[in-house]
């Protein structure tokens, strides 16, 4: 009962769900959001039609013109700095726009041009002493808060009168400060282009993605060739030209050149930020998170004013909350990665039959033999992770390795070998079909198909997402074997959803149903999933009824065949259980029979390991991977089996000197072929009493 409910605990507790959700880039988002509705359902209780449609259009006017400060801050925070300069930086510009159309009576477009004009040059000052003379961000950004606080004050008691004393005779000017368009307001027009712009430059563009790099890691941005300090620069000045953009939507809609402008906003517009989830060691941000950092604050100071919350209180709460959200910066980002290792690696409780004591002894058809210590050896040394091996109609023998490429050895001897194609990524299972095309399973990547002339084509690197999971199973992370149906669909498994190739150890402690059967038809160029939430799918081998496959589920330690076609669809059998090893790829022998490579085998403390899913959540934490139990791979075999799940014949490399981790084998003309994921050679061992015109793949005429 109780190994029932364990069992029952690691396969439907939802832990790693948490650690799928928890990575997700949207996460970094959750916080924000929370924090905007209990900001909405707390004033909303308060006060009195909070959210009315004219109270929400005046907020989004004040949103709009806070938004374009805010972005302005939140893309100096991305590369690394720190902007307390803003709010002197808007009372000069709102200052200058004032003046230009009040006592210049400029057209409106020359007084937002010199606007803009000046702001670029206030954020320049910025940029040139942090970019390219490299001064602390946060002093030079104080001295100049001051500097340009001293010459607007100086600046104000000379036009503050004539400012008030002229009002310009500007409709557009009008429009711009109080006029909407359907009903939205001018302001929230200009914001919302702006904001989609920024987010198009940060998320599409090489300048975005520079900004995010110098923010993430300046020293590293320099080493690869980036201009750093331009790059820094530049972003004090696109500041300083957003502030610009505020205030003179600012000057537009109050006309106030008061000696408090902007007082205080430095800190309203860093809360703002930082409270949307920008980070303050750089690299981290998005347009969406300023966008709610705004709204965020601007409801919170609109919220206690209206409560008649004193000026000083106010700046009080503002700072405890900027407090707050720097404290919550540090303390999420810091401990975000460690909740993901504490959740993502989830194993289940994978209860495998005991192994008979004598489940390889003499009399049991898995008896020992030494049939594989003296194989011929192919490529010694001449190639990495030849996971599988395939022949052409020629004799020519084809190997992956692990450098992305398609080794060919010549026959017959198979002395010598070219690069037959690069294709970038560990290819894995791979088989000719009819016309001679061959198909590669590439780990990573997808499939892909090398034609006769060697073109290297993507044939499919994505399915059909399942809807209820929460895992983009939409990519293709780790097709593994093959097999082409007469009329030309392809059926492969892809090993797991959650892990790269790199992390298949990773996937064995899990013991989870993290894999499937994928198929692609040529005639639609559709690609769909026929089965799913299998432990480690691998080899894959086309029945004889040429209406099923049989596909092997390594950790399960066993042998199935689903039916695709025929009266029999969908249906999924067992055919051999309770393996002694972990089953590899499969193909056909000569005689239509099948031959299985076992890449590990089983070990009494592993097995016991895989039924104690604690013991492996906190081996997983506490050991580096290459400390963790594993399967045993140090001992070559090979199996012989038929559609009943009869074992007929067994190879072993008992010591594991010629071909530990057996990953596939080919019969070709009264030879097997055997490759290794883990080796530097290719095997090749005569058998006895075989058709030599068998051709492996079964494709070609001879």
């Amino acid at each position: 009962m109780q190994k029932t409910l364990r069992a029952l605990r690691r396969r439907f507790w939802p832990d790693h769900i948490f650690g799928e959700l928890l990575q997700k880039p949207w996460m970094e988002t959750v916080v924000p959001w929370v924090v905007l509705i209990l900001t909405i359902v707390f004033f909303s209780a308060q006060i009195d039609k909070f959210i009315s449609v004219s109270n929400l259009s005046d907020n989004f006017r004040q949103a709009s013109e806070l938004g374009f400060v805010v972005l302005g801050m939140s893309l100096v925070l991305i590369v690394g700095g720190i902007d307390l300069s803003v709010a002197s930086m808007f009372a000069l510009c709102n200052l200058l726009a004032l003046y230009c159309m009040h006592v210049l009576l400029l057209p409106i477009i020359p007084a937002i041009a010199i606007t803009l004009a000046c702001g670029a040059m206030l954020g320049a000052v910025n940029g040139i002493l942090i970019g390219y003379l490299r001064m602390r961000a946060f002093l030079t950004t104080m001295v100049t808060l001051i500097v340009f606080k001293a010459i607007h004050d100086l600046l104000n008691y000379k036009v503050a009168v004539p400012i008030s004393s002229n009002f310009p005779e500007s409709p557009a000017w009008d429009f711009l400060g109080w006029g909407s368009f359907l009903s939205v307001p001018t302001a929230v027009w200009a914001f919302g282009i702006i904001a989609i712009a920024s987010h198009i430059f940060l998320t599409r563009l090489r300048a975005g993605w520079w900004v995010l790099a110098v923010g993430g890691n300046r020293r590293s941005a320099y080493n690869i060739g980036l201009p750093v300090n331009r790059v820094v620069a530049l972003s004090y000045v696109a500041s300083g030209v957003l502030t610009a953009t505020s205030a003179i939507l600012y000057a537009a809609r109050l006309a106030s050149p008061g000696a408090d402008t902007g007082k205080g906003l430095e800190i309203t517009v860093l809360t703002a930020a930082i409270l949307g989830g920008i980070r303050l060691g750089g690299g981290k941000g998005s347009v969406t998170k300023a966008i709610l950092g705004t709204l965020i604050i601007l409801l919170i100071t609109n919220g206690l004013l209206r409560m008649a919350t004193p000026a000083g209180a106010s700046r009080i709460i503002l700072a405890v909350i900027l407090l707050l959200a720097a404290t919550l910066d540090i303390r999420w980002f810091k401990n975000r990665d460690k909740a993901v290792q504490e959740f993502y690696v989830s194993p289940a409780h994978l209860d495998l039959p005991a192994l008979a004591e004598d489940a390889t002894g003499p009399d049991s058809p898995y008896a020992p033999n030494d049939r594989l210590h003296h194989v011929e050896t192919i490529g010694l040394g001449e190639v990495e992770s030849p996971e599988d091996v395939v022949l052409d109609r020629d004799d020519n023998l084809y190997c992956g390795n692990r450098h992305g490429e398609i080794i060919r050895f010549f026959a017959p001897d198979y002395k010598t070998h070219e690069i037959y194609a690069r294709i970038g990524g560990q290819p894995l299972g791979m088989t000719f079909d009819a016309g001679g095309n061959l198909y590669v399973c590439v780990g990573g990547m997808g499939l892909y198909r090398v034609t006769h002339d060697r073109k290297v084509e993507l044939v499919t690197d994505e399915t059909n997402r399942s809807y209820l999971s929460i895992i983009d199973d939409s990519r293709l992370r780790l097709a593994d074997d093959l097999d082409i149906a007469p009329d030309g669909r392809v059926f492969f498994s892809e090993a797991t959803v959650r892990y790269e190739m790199h992390e298949w150890q990773t996937d064995a402690l899990e013991g989870r149903g993290n894999g499937r059967i994928i198929m692609y038809d040529p005639k639609t160029k559709k690609t769909t999933t026929v089965l799913r939430h299998l432990i480690f799918p691998n080899g894959i081998a086309l029945a004889s009824d040429k209406q099923s496959i049989l596909f092997a589920e390594s950790w399960n330690c066993s042998i199935k065949r689903y039916w695709f076609d025929g009266p029999d669809k969908g249906k999924v059998a067992v055919v051999m259980e309770n393996l002694p090893g972990y089953p590899d790829n499969i193909n056909v022998a000569s005689d239509g029979n099948y031959w299985l490579a076992i890449m590990g085998m089983r070990s009494p403390a592993f097995d016991l390991a895989m039924r104690k899913p604690g013991f492996r959540r906190r081996m997983a934490k506490q050991l580096p991977g290459d400390e963790w139990l594993a399967p045993n791979i140090n001992t070559g075999c090979i199996v012989k089996f038929n559609e009943a799940g009869e074992v007929l014949d067994v190879l072993w490399d008992i010591a594991g000197i010629n071909h530990p981790m057996i990953t596939s084998i080919r019969e070709h003309k009264g030879y097997l072929y055997i490759g290794g994921i883990s080796n530097n050679r290719i095997g090749r061992v005569k058998l006895d009493n075989v058709d030599e015109t068998f051709v492996s793949s079964g494709r070609f005429n001879v």
